[in-house]
């Protein structure tokens, strides 16, 4: 008896330590280069409260702001090699993996944030997504999640495509974005977000182009003097996770982990417009010169941005989805 007492509790430890270990499988680091207080980064903190409830702690969540677990672009190799990690991510970013992709983060492709809802729900971009976790085990699991519309913070004014010629600006280490800012007349700079502050106090850049809950969040406005609302991209970003990982997921989890994040992401789109308009209203206050541009001289110069990148058939394949802003 004592014997098959023994035998018993064998049992159940180790089914306790291969559910234990089934567990760990679906645990998820979620990495941004935004601070922890965006609104970004708190749709994120109420996902994870939301998913961990549902699933009844199955699936794991940990959140690490501002670049804890590196640049973004270091973050998607972490993901390349295995790491169970989603980083938040723009779409130029994602056009080294799949060129199409990119086309979500070209200059002037949409005039109002609410357009980009019609293009994530198509299927050309459905395929787009299917054919990127195929062909590169990346698997982008939403792409609703909205920063703010870029503008132009320098240390001088700019009021037109002129006033950035020899102007040295931060942009993202993505190709589609360096072509963006010296396609409208700057010097592009790539660097990480982390080292804009200092390399702005220190003179090495003369501006950061950046939408305002990101700028603020960094305090943007302590060491520029001018923002000019250009409003050369809609910044949409998304989720990028292993499809190793996703696929990993039971059937049921994957659909309260879509879920969550999908509505994590609506979250935050309505909190960084509000958002928005209140930290213009503090940099005002504070000092900063809003300077009122032009908006089709830049667009003009922009063109070439998409001859460059590739992105004309991709850029057709979405005009029937690209609706007019209401």
């Amino acid at each position: 008896m004592f014997q098959g007492i023994k035998t018993l509790s064998l049992a159940a430890t180790l089914a306790t330590l291969i559910a234990g270990t089934a567990a760990a499988d679906y645990k998820l680091n979620l990495s941004t280069s935004q601070n922890s207080q965006d609104p970004l980064v708190l749709a994120m903190e109420s996902a994870k409260k939301k998913i961990e409830e549902r699933t009844k702690g199955e699936v794991k969540i940990t959140i690490y702001p501002s670049s804890q677990l590196g640049s973004d672009n270091d973050v998607i190799e972490q993901i390349r090699n295995g790491a169970n990690i989603a980083v938040l991510v723009d779409a130029g970013r994602l056009a080294p993996f799949k060129k199409e992709l990119g086309i979500l983060a070209a200059p002037y492709l949409v005039d109002d944030y609410k357009q980009y809802a019609a293009i994530t729900s198509s299927p050309v971009y459905a395929g787009w997504v299917e054919d990127m976790a195929k062909s590169t085990g990346l698997r982008l699991m939403n792409y609703n999640w909205f920063q703010g519309t870029r503008q132009m913070f320098t240390k001088k004014a700019v009021k037109s495509p002129a006033d950035l010629k020899g102007v040295r600006v931060r942009t993202i280490d993505a190709p589609g974005w360096v072509a963006t800012v010296n396609a409208m007349g700057a010097t592009a700079v790539p660097m990480p977000w982390s080292e804009v502050y200092s390399a702005l106090q220190l003179g090495a850049i003369d501006g950061a182009e950046a939408q305002l809950t990101g700028a603020y969040g960094i305090k943007l406005n302590e060491v520029t003097s001018d923002l000019a609302f250009t409003n050369h991209v809609q910044l949409f970003t998304g989720l990028l996770t292993s499809e190793a990982w996703y696929q990993s997921l039971p059937e049921n989890l994957r659909k309260i982990v879509n879920e969550e994040f999908a509505a994590a992401g609506d979250e935050a789109t309505r909190n960084t417009v509000a958002k928005g308009e209140e930290v213009l209203k503090k940099m005002k206050e504070g000092g900063i010169v809003v300077n009122e541009v032009n908006v089709d001289d830049f667009r003009a110069l922009v063109p070439v941005v998409y001859q460059q990148m590739g992105l004309e058939e991709a850029r057709a394949a979405l005009q029937p989805y690209i609706k007019p802003a209401q």
